[in-house]
């Protein structure tokens, strides 16, 4: 077995072993606190992903990792970027939306992503070049070519407003079909999958987006910030199915 497959086993082993600590405190509830830029945080957080690091740790000792909890630490020419619960809001609430995300990026690539859902047991895995998975079978995006005919997945509607994104998001719904608020992970791994055709989110950091952009771009999408850049760090995410993706930025340019 190469070496990449063995390192992925490890991420997809890692997000396995944190879910289901996350599980656990899901199952019977948690305490909600504030960080400083108001996004909430429970224990379930910083437990799942102290057992991801440690787990990632054992079987790759030379990697560095970016956490969303803990920070950074190691080498960052090779690292892991972790988040432990994406869609804590999800969580708290006890809305089963929710997962682990795991990236690993080598020299500034996304070279492989894991995005595990502990509640439906639903695991999406990508190698660069190898193309996407989802529970081992492969995934492929829509071939959905015109917005008319598309359905998107969106998460919080009220940060559009702040981030002046309002009238793009009134122009998209207003060219497409349908329009789904998921939030969160599941943008981006239902679009992977071809149950939507895009996704979008804002407020976003890069534990956000590093593991949903290689699997969309495996499974033959695109994943780009609002304005059509490819930044892992610009706060914004956009992810289409590739044939829509000029037209959807366009609706979010300035008009």
């Amino acid at each position: 077995m190469r070496v990449v497959d063995l390192i992925l086993d490890a991420m997809v082993a890692a997000a396995r072993e944190g879910g289901a600590v996350a599980l656990e405190h899901f199952r019977r509830g948690v305490d909600v606190t504030l960080k400083a830029d108001r996004s909430p945080v429970t224990i379930a957080d910083s437990e799942s992903e102290r057992t991801i690091l440690a787990t990632l740790a054992r079987a790759c000792p030379g990697h560095g990792v970016l956490a969303e909890e803990s920070g950074a630490s190691g080498a960052q020419v090779r690292r892991f970027i972790v988040d432990p619960i994406d869609g804590t809001r999800n969580f708290v609430r006890g809305i089963p939306y929710w997962a682990v995300l795991i990236a690993l990026e080598e020299d500034g690539v996304l070279t492989a992503g894991v995005i595990h859902q502990p509640v439906s047991g639903e695991t999406y895995t990508a190698r660069r070049g190898q193309g996407a998975r989802l529970d081992g079978a492969p995934i492929r995006v829509s071939p959905v070519t015109a917005l008319g005919d598309a359905t998107v997945a969106h998460g919080t509607l009220r940060i559009l407003r702040r981030r002046g994104r309002w009238e793009g998001f009134e122009r998209l719904v207003d060219a497409t079909r349908s329009q789904r608020g998921f939030g969160d992970f599941l943008c981006y791994a239902w679009l992977a999958a071809g149950r939507v055709d895009i996704g979008f989110g804002l407020n976003l950091k890069i534990w956000d987006v590093a593991a949903p952009k290689i699997i969309v771009e495996e499974a033959g999408g695109r994943l780009t910030d609002l304005d059509g850049s490819d930044s892992l760090t610009s706060g914004t995410a956009l992810a289409t199915n590739g044939h829509l993706h000029d037209a959807a930025v366009k609706m979010f340019a300035p008009a």
